[in-house]
């Protein structure tokens, strides 16, 4: 299934920058629960991020690596705070690559 337009319907994962909808996340996190299972992405299998603070390294980790997506990611959350000119850096940058 096709992943919502709308992003409040997602989740993003940091440690790889891939979406998963929220539905099957929340389906994994009940697996995992259930199983009593360590949180972990249902993609690249880290841990998740115990803090916000872990989520944001993780996420510029990314950006690291030249992750068009963590780039657009950030550079929505720049303009959010009304860092308009950050935000055009990294969105101009995730669409040269």
């Amino acid at each position: 299934l096709p992943l919502s337009i709308d992003p409040k319907e997602s989740i993003l994962m940091s440690c790889c920058s891939k979406r998963i909808c929220g539905g099957c996340d929340y389906a994994n996190q009940m697996r995992e629960l259930e199983g009593k299972l360590q949180q972990k992405c249902p993609f690249c299998r880290k841990a998740a991020p115990k803090t916000e603070e872990e989520f944001k390294k993780r996420l510029m980790k990314r950006v690291e690596a030249n992750d068009p997506f963590a780039m657009c990611q950030i550079g929505t959350k720049r303009y959010h705070e009304g860092d308009y000119k950050n935000a055009f850096e990294y969105w101009s940058k995730a669409a040269a690559l």
